[in-house]
């Protein structure tokens, strides 16, 4: 341990899709906060969510192991609650903890309370979460009782706020806060309309990846991006209230910021919605890294990361020790210019496909993501997707196929394969992975739970 640790906060989005930034190159969303945090720290050109869809990656990102690793292989069945985390590792090394926002690690229903104990992944010293819900304007969450309490207005300006409270409270520090809000994920018009004016939708530019539609359609697919965009603008604005703070406070020098999401939202990109998919608007996500004791200021990096690799990542900087248990790796050595290799893939894929990837009928899938290349496929063997993503960045000519991309393809089911021994990811059927990962009667009572119409009961 440093004799002066640094202090750690994490600020995540749900459904914020990596494009959606100034400072990714896009300059019809306006994040001038953002911006300022990428020039003063560094910005991610290549960060992935392993596997895009809520519940899951949330487990990556806190504990740096893969779904099946972590047993929260799909929405709403709980994490483990034996597996070390940001928060039980950062405790342990005397860290005050705190957690503000969806948690979605519980399980069902969603409106559960999550108790006082292990289930907390260590965030022991503030709990202000609600285990999943999307009614920004109604929210609610839970304390150390299971009453149910109130945010007034906007939730993430309320989350903010005891964001804030908590930094004050714990400014000797050091502290360790992680802050999830809950836009930008649908619904996209719950933003307030300070923000929302913001946004002509008249003027927004789709991404030239969206097939024909009527004139119709693409003027809602419009007004969708505009209220997203002003969601994004309204967390902006937190993250400035959050920086000021710690400016305020003499903490902005020591205090390690990372912003980033679960995953990223397609939002009609090739035909599709939502995410579970490998497309860059699902897989992509922002990543953002800023603390002036540790990191060189306005790095710009195309080095790959993986949400799972995020947790040992946050754990080496601190110098805190990283679990030998976990299975993503720390990017720190590369980001100070201490090894010149840095990770040439990271897997992605959808073990369980639930809700609107069985909507859109997406089956499960593997693949993976490497400086260069997205590769995927079916569980079954057949090749679903292959992109050149310096040639086509916007992923608009699949060369799975192509007689010419071969030996490509040869080498991304070589790296594909490495990474699922390395994982110990049969990649069954995905009735055939419940049962393996002993999930088989969880699954069955999410199932009819979330689905009492038309549950998929695994016998």
């Amino acid at each position: 341990m440093a004799a002066r640790p640094v202090n750690l906060l994490l600020v995540f989005a749900d459904q914020m899709r990596g494009q959606a930034m100034g400072c990714a190159g896009n300059p019809q969303v306006r994040t001038p906060n953002l911006d300022r945090l990428a020039g003063d720290g560094m910005i991610f050109r290549t960060a992935v969510a392993n596997t895009p869809v809520c519940t899951p990656s949330r487990g990556t990102l806190l504990t740096g192991l893969s779904p099946l690793a972590h047993g929260a292989v799909t929405n709403d069945i709980a994490i483990r609650a034996d597996v070390p985390s940001i928060g039980t590792i950062l405790r342990d090394a005397g860290y005050r903890t705190g957690y503000i926002g969806k948690w979605h690690l519980g399980g069902i229903p969603r409106d559960r309370f999550i108790p006082p104990g292990p289930e907390r992944l260590g965030f022991d010293h503030y709990w202000a979460a609600w285990n999943c819900h999307h009614q920004y304007f109604r929210a609610r969450y839970h304390l150390d009782t299971d009453q149910v309490h109130m945010f007034q207005g906007y939730e993430p300006d309320a989350q903010t706020d005891l964001a804030v409270q908590f930094i004050e409270r714990h400014k000797n520090g050091p502290f360790a806060l992680v802050l999830s809000f809950g836009p930008p994920h649908a619904p996209y018009e719950q933003v307030p309309e300070s923000f929302l004016s913001i946004y002509d939708p008249r003027e927004i530019r789709l991404r030239e990846n969206l097939p024909p539609n009527s004139a119709e359609d693409l003027r809602a697919r419009r007004e969708v991006m505009a209220q997203y965009y002003a969601a994004i603008t309204a967390l902006d604005a937190n993250l400035a209230r959050l920086m000021n703070a710690l400016e305020r406070l003499d903490l902005d020098r020591r205090t390690l910021v990372v912003f980033t999401s679960d995953h990223g939202d397609m939002l009609g990109s090739h035909g599709m919605g939502k995410k579970e998919q490998p497309w860059e608007e699902s897989i992509g996500v922002p990543l953002l890294m800023r603390c002036p004791e540790l990191l060189p200021s306005a790095t710009d990096t195309n080095i790959l990361a993986g949400i799972m690799d995020v947790a040992p990542t946050l754990l080496d900087l601190l110098q805190v020790g990283i679990p030998p248990t976990m299975e993503g790796g720390s990017v720190a050595p590369f980001l100070l210019g201490k090894d010149p290799e840095p990770p040439s893939s990271v897997p992605i894929g959808i073990p369980i496909p639930v809700d609107q990837a069985v909507a859109q009928g997406i089956p499960e899938w593997r693949g993976v993501r490497t400086p260069r290349y997205t590769y995927a496929r079916y569980q079954n063997g057949d090749p679903w997707l292959l992109y050149d993503n310096v040639a086509d960045p916007l992923q608009n000519h699949n060369l799975v196929s192509d007689p010419d991309a071969e030996t490509v393809r040869r080498d991304l089911e070589n790296e594909l394969q490495a990474w699922l021994r390395r994982l110990s990811d049969p990649f069954l059927p995905w009735p055939d992975m419940i049962r393996h990962a002993g999930l088989t009667e969880v699954w069955n009572h999410r199932e009819r739970h979330m689905h009492p119409g038309n549950p998929r009961l695994v016998p």
